[in-house]
């Protein structure tokens, strides 16, 4: 396949491929899959590469420079591809460094600096350093996933960046190789050095005899046009050329976006953060009075000062993180400001601060933060901004996948010096009513810097020139207002083409003096910064290409019922690439793999790509989307976890319905997706079915059924739960009236003492339980597998059978975390809105939530003991564990909830053969880990049947369901508590 590459004619990608191959450049991909994965960052631009390159060590990148020096291919480098501006897709060859090309080379506490391999994540940094008490100061809200290399490229800053500066600040030397293949190592220079350095007669010495000419040639420019304010980082650094600022190469490298050379290694300064922090929130009654408040807090020495627009912290439904924005002072914005010192200072100089705030025009109220846990709880609502901000308020579409109409980035982080903010944001939103544009504002009010979503339409040839006419007039005002066109992102495709408009034709030479002295062939990412691309060209969304037509099962209603839409919703900002646990699900297999193709972006561009019909031609039948989402665990914690909703586990079901619809299927579809009625069978002869699963024909058994050899296949139980139920007298007084317990396969199967626990708790607390009339099943393991006909008719029969118990208020309860989540979210999707499905799905609790909300006064049993708690992935994305961490302290228990992500089985996932390994994997990242080493007498909770089993099999412990631990602690039948 030939690929035309601005100005450089048709190149041939698999001729590209193969020549990096034979090149011993690293790990070489050209496949249509790889391609269409990196085709976007988390802009608004695509561009198909010619190649993907991830480098292991330096000589595989100098290797790979040279083969498309050779070709004449560009060259465009990429960390985590979360840059908001265009800068890192490229239509020739990217170099990922993030994957291998990422280690730590050397911590030096004592001088307080750092030498690292480009690809390293900035947390990783900051663990390593933490252990000497140091920080890197740079801290931008990507900082789960972000790579060093990344940040010089764009001169991140941050939230601390008002205390410890931005990228450059911290940057002290750098090595770097230049697209002709000249390794040079960079830092500040002394006259005298220069001179030294000039009468070497080398590539290095013509270099840097070039750099200094330009500097000494343009100092009234450098001087009067550059650096003016901390947060002008449009264009080159070419201020830190200046005799005043040690002719610092690293650091007029840093902010150059990969168009000069491509960085190897570099070494950053580290600090000492303060011994103790307190967070002050200030509310006003708009984002505007709050920037006016700006000038006057900055007089407090505060680490970070951000705000928060209400049109951002309205998109959040994350539950805690509602409850924590609720409480809030009252207010349509709000500035978090945060003190750092000694402790005891800290009450005093946050008082004061408040004092100041009050005397500000528009100040609705303050509040001390003096609880970590809200304030970790509030900064994420910072952190999660880039996503939040992409889908506004308002329209039909489903508020708890983030909802709203869809907004884009574009004119992210243009800043102002701070003294400006106030009227510059007065006159910005001025010009978003005048477009009938709308955005929600957030950003670094201390540093005059705001980032914000615009509800762009780039589906219409019209909406497409608003924003081209939009960005043009918002640069005019950024320059009427003496500042910057980026902040903090860098130009890229989005702003380059702006920057006239900011500094004028002389230094716009400079620039292309600079760019042509480092690469005079124009070979690292091109159209970045000089001779720029369009700013309205490489568009993602565009009204010129047609999507194929796809007609879905699920209706997608948040996104109108369009697929493509609907994938579109990942807008890049990386959070599933991170791979540590910090409260979250999101993505199992990426922190097992670390493979971009097995994030939930990876998979979202994928299905992108298909939609489209360019890259991937063969739509619903493509091999590289099914396997790219052959990993997909189906967790369901990117549905909660991504702050722009997209649900790879919906995705991938309806994927897989028309993958192989009339086909084969795999047979791990046939044996667990139709688990539910083939246990049925097996309930009649269950001695039989375990004698024969657990002999020697179970490897036979095992292959037929798609089972991973390694696999136990769980027994079944000798009698079923319906049967045991249906032939008992109920007991209790019931005087807290019905309730439906669901019943669902896998207890009622293989542990069906987990229901049963289930109806003593029940009617303990004072409920009648009921059942379900027949066998019902939520229809989840054809879900999972992707046969949407079949669970749609089962579906149906369920909604028929529990709709009217629905419908009369009666609460549906499951135990089963995987199949309560399937009738709250599922059912009603899968049956396209119909009014008994929603009812129960607006029914349907789990055990915790029934008795924290409708059985407040009974009393639990105690039980003085220790417990770690497996929350079931299922659960985290539709309810949360918060009812039972509620309801475990009412009992006396001390808890510890694990931050586990899934355990790793995911129903069918871990017993379907190929995915044992990463299933294993990923219950060994905490889960495993945590129950071999908890004492024996602490009970290991999780209610999930996939989780126990996970337990069960890869430990020597067994997993306790929470209905069981209650249970146990019940005094016997006709006894008082």
């Amino acid at each position: 396949m030939a690929t035309t590459v601005q100005g450089l004619g048709s190149v041939d990608a698999a001729a590209v491929t193969e020549a990096l191959g034979r090149g011993n450049c690293g790990e070489v991909a050209g496949d249509v899959g790889r391609r269409a994965q990196y085709s976007a960052d988390a802009s608004n631009y695509r561009r198909i590469p010619l190649a993907v390159v991830f480098p292991r060590e330096r000589l595989h990148v100098l290797n790979a420079l040279a083969v498309c020096r050779r070709l004449g291919v560009p060259v465009t480098s990429r960390g985590a591809g979360t840059s908001t501006s265009g800068q890192a897709v490229g239509s020739g060859v990217v170099l990922d460094f993030s994957r291998y090309f990422n280690r730590l080379i050397a911590l030096d506490p004592q001088a307080r600096t750092a030498t690292v391999e480009p690809g390293i994540v900035l947390d990783d940094l900051q663990k390593a350093a933490a252990g000497h008490g140091l920080l890197f100061g740079a801290d931008p809200s990507t900082h789960s996933r972000c790579t060093l290399g990344g940040m010089i490229g764009n001169n991140a800053c941050g939230t601390h960046s008002l205390a410890w500066g931005r990228t450059a600040d911290n940057v002290t030397e750098l090595e770097v190789v230049t697209y002709r293949g000249t390794v040079v190592r960079l830092g500040e220079m002394t006259q005298d050095e220069i001179d030294e350095a000039m009468a070497a007669g080398d590539d290095r010495a013509q270099l840097i005899a070039s750099l200094y000419r330009l500097a000494q040639s343009n100092l009234a420019a450098l001087r009067t046009k550059l650096g003016q304010f901390p947060r002008q980082v449009s264009g080159y650094a070419l201020e830190h050329l200046l005799p005043e600022r040690r002719f610092s190469l690293a650091r007029a490298l840093v902010g150059s976006e990969g168009t000069l050379a491509v960085i190897l290694s570099a070494t950053v300064r580290l600090i000492s953060p303060p011994p103790a922090r307190a967070l002050v929130v200030l509310g006003f009654q708009d984002a505007c009075a709050a920037a006016d408040a700006v000038p006057a807090l900055l007089e407090h020495r505060l680490l970070a000062l951000e705000g928060l627009d209400h049109a951002l912290t309205d998109i959040v439904t994350r539950p805690e993180t509602r409850a924590a924005i609720d409480n809030l002072p009252a207010a349509q914005a709000w500035l978090f400001a945060e003190l750092g010192g000694p402790a005891d200072e800290l009450p005093l100089r946050a008082t004061e601060l408040a004092e100041t705030a009050r005397q500000a025009t528009g100040f609705t109220g303050s509040e001390v933060v003096i609880d970590p846990a809200r304030a970790r709880r509030l900064w994420r609502i910072r952190e999660d901004g880039a996503g939040l901000a992409t889908r506004l308020p308002g329209g039909t579409s489903r508020p708890e996948a983030g909802g709203g109409s869809e907004a884009w980035p574009g004119w992210e982080d243009a800043a102002v010096p701070p003294g400006q903010l106030g009227s510059y944001l007065r006159r910005f939103t001025q010009l978003l009513a005048q477009h009938d544009l709308r955005g929600a504002v957030y950003g670094h009010f201390g540093e005059g810097c705001l980032h914000v979503r615009i509800s762009f339409d780039f589906t219409t040839e019209q909406g497409t020139a608003v924003f081209r006419t939009f960005v043009t007039e918002a640069a005019e005002l950024i320059a009427a207002h003496g500042g910057s066109l980026s902040g903090e992102h860098g130009d890229g495709q989005a702003r380059s083409q702006l920057l006239p408009l900011m500094y004028g034709p002389e230094v716009i030479a400079l620039f292309e003096e600079f760019k042509n002295i480092w690469d005079p062939d124009n070979g690292l990412n091109p159209g970045m910064i000089v001779h720029p691309l369009p700013v309205d060209g490489n568009l993602r969304v565009s009204p010129r290409r047609t999507p194929l037509p796809l007609t879905t099962v699920f209706p997608f209603h948040a996104d109108g019922g369009d697929f493509a839409k609907a994938t579109r919703r990942c807008v890049g900002v990386g959070k599933c690439r991170s791979a540590s646990n910090r409260g979250d699900v999101m993505c199992p297999s990426y922190r097992v793999t670390l493979d971009e193709k097995d994030s939930t972006r990876g998979r979202a561009r994928l299905l992108y790509e298909m939609t489209q019909g360019e890259v991937i031609t063969d739509g619903w039948r493509s091999t590289e989307v099914r396997d790219a989402l052959d990993l997909c665990l189906s967790c369901k914690g990117c549905s909660a976890d991504c702050p722009v909703g997209v649900d790879v586990a919906t995705y991938k079901s309806e994927f897989l319905h028309h993958h192989y619809k009339s086909r084969i299927r795999p047979a791990s579809h046939y044996t667990m997706g139709w688990l539910p009625l083939l246990s049925r069978a097996a309930a009649r002869v269950p001695r039989l079915v375990n004698a024969l699963t657990s002999s020697r024909l179970a490897p036979v058994i095992k292959r037929l059924g798609g089972i991973a050899a390694q696999r136990d296949i769980p027994r079944f139980a000798d009698q079923t739960f319906l049967t045991w139920f249906r032939d008992r007298a109920p007991q209790g007084e019931g005087h807290r009236g019905p309730v439906m317990l669901w019943v669902d396969s896998f207890n009622n199967h293989f542990t069906p003492d987990v229901l049963k626990a289930g109806v003593d708790v029940l009617e303990s607390a004072g409920f009648r339980v009921q059942v379900p009339d027949g066998t019902q099943c939520c229809g989840l393991t054809w879900i999972t597998t992707g046969q949407l006909g079949t669970a749609r008719r089962i579906a149906r029969r369920t909604t028929a059978v529990l709709g009217p118990a629905a419908g009369a208020g009666i609460p549906v309860v499951g135990l089963e975390p995987s199949c309560t989540a399937a009738l709250r979210s599922d059912l009603p999707e899968l049956l396209g809105g119909n009014a008994d499905a929603r009812a129960i799905a607006r029914s349907t609790v789990t055990l915790a939530e029934l008795l924290v909300h409708r059985a407040p006064d009974w009393q639990p049993p105690q039980v003085e003991a220790t417990s770690i708690s497996q929350t079931h992935c299922h659960q985290h994305a539709t309810s949360g564990f918060g009812a039972d961490s509620a309801l475990l302290r009412r009992m006396g228990v001390d808890n510890t909830t694990l931050d586990s992500s899934c355990c790793g089985l995911a129903g069918n996932f871990g017993f379907e053969r190929g995915h044992y390994d990463v299933s294993v994997a990923a219950g060994e990242q905490v889960l495993l880990p945590a129950v071999r080493s908890a004492a024996p007498d602490t009970h290991i909770l999780a209610d999930g049947f996939s989780c126990r089993t996970q337990i069960a099999q890869q430990t020597d412990r067994t997993g306790t369901h929470f209905a069981q631990l209650i249970a146990r602690a019940l005094p016997p039948a006709g006894t008082s508590a």
